[in-house]
């Protein structure tokens, strides 16, 4: 065989960059969609229960689900459009950004309110073995997609998808403090407790929120490979490097497409 014959083409051989970053594009995509179909029965399933019981944090917990699937359908369409136009437009990315923030405010304004009405009226919940049972499979499910997103967002230097998977892993956290005060609640019968748990969600919402809106998610998260670059907003370096093909070409990608 010749030393041309035994050659490797570009299709045959190892993915280019621009490829690599589809792929990683479409799996990006495939766990927004996910999210979405997730979140959505997740959703459905809380806020029935919670209204069962008259458990604020469960209802509470069902409305950041709801959130949860606006962030992924918003993050799933720009995404959408970067497979479609080749390159991200930062000015609407930017506005999703904003849009998923705002959306945690609503959260925190929604189970403050309730929860102080339900300590005001001294309303008196009820135990929700479905609940309960809701949240043990979020907190199987949601660390598994966290970390799937962190690994995409890690390796396309991408600070949307970044910023989704900070959304799931508050998910995680929310399922964890909501379960606590259900379990509480389930032994002790102090109905104060799922107050206080919605307080929790509260004050979770509001500090993602104001990282989300700042961009802070993906900046906390993003460069977790020891880069200390200093970087504009448009992820250049301040030698003028982008950072993102810094990345297409860096171990970090390797390691986070091999893993």
């Amino acid at each position: 065989m010749s030393a041309q014959q035994g050659a490797e083409t570009p299709e045959q051989g190892a993915e280019t960059p621009e490829r690599t970053t589809e792929r990683l594009t479409r799996r990006g995509l495939r766990l927004a969609k996910f999210t979405v179909a997730y979140n959505v029965v997740e959703g459905v399933v809380a806020i029935a229960a919670g209204i069962a019981a008259g458990l604020v944090s469960v209802i509470g917990f069902g409305i950041d689900s709801g959130i949860e699937s606006i962030s992924a359908v918003l993050v799933g369409l720009r995404l959408s459009a970067r497979l479609r136009h080749g390159e991200a437009d930062e000015r609407k990315e930017l506005i999703t950004l904003r849009l998923v923030a705002i959306t945690f405010f609503l959260l925190a304004g929604y189970v403050t309110v309730e929860g102080v009405r339900s300590l005001v009226v001294g309303d008196t919940p009820e135990s929700s073995p479905v609940a309960i049972g809701l949240l043990i499979a979020s907190l199987v499910v949601m660390p598994l997609l966290a970390e799937a997103k962190r690994r995409v967002g890690v390796a396309l230097g991408d600070p949307l998808i970044l910023a989704d998977a900070a959304e799931t892993r508050i998910c995680v956290l929310l399922s964890l403090s909501t379960l606590v005060g259900l379990v509480v609640f389930a032994l002790t019968g102090a109905g104060w407790v799922d107050a206080v748990a919605g307080f929790v969600i509260a004050a979770f919402a509001i500090h993602e929120g104001r990282e989300a809106w700042e961009g802070e998610l993906a900046h906390d998260h993003g460069h977790a490979d020891g880069d200390h670059h200093d970087h504009d907003a448009h992820g250049h370096d301040e030698h003028g490097h982008d950072e993102h093909e810094h990345d297409r070409d860096g171990d970090q990608r390797k390691a986070a497409v091999d893993g």
